[in-house]
């Protein structure tokens, strides 16, 4: 079994749980809610929005910035192909 390493790189594995569980979540919340710095989110997150597993969205509220992030449907499917390769991993070892 081949693990997408998109997905299993630890930073990004939590970036894709979150996004998966909450749906749509602003930039400050992933950096306070996984503990990252701007930088390293921007960093992951445009590795994922490359693959076409993120969606990123960039607007003004309140004449401020305001920057989301999505997982997109391919990276919806993709978390869950690494979800079900990690169970049969799991099912090997019984």
């Amino acid at each position: 079994m081949d693990l997408d390493k998109l997905v299993h790189q630890p930073t990004r594995l939590e970036l894709f749980a979150y996004l998966y569980r909450h749906g749509e979540s602003s930039f400050g919340d992933l950096t306070d809610e996984l503990d990252l710095t701007e930088g390293n989110l921007s960093s992951h997150l445009q590795r994922m929005e490359d693959a076409d597993a993120v969606e990123v969205r960039k607007e003004f509220v309140d004449k401020r910035p305001h920057t989301t992030a999505v997982l997109t449907e391919d990276g919806e499917a993709m978390f869950e192909d690494h979800v079900q390769t990690l169970q049969g991993l799991i099912d090997g070892l019984e």
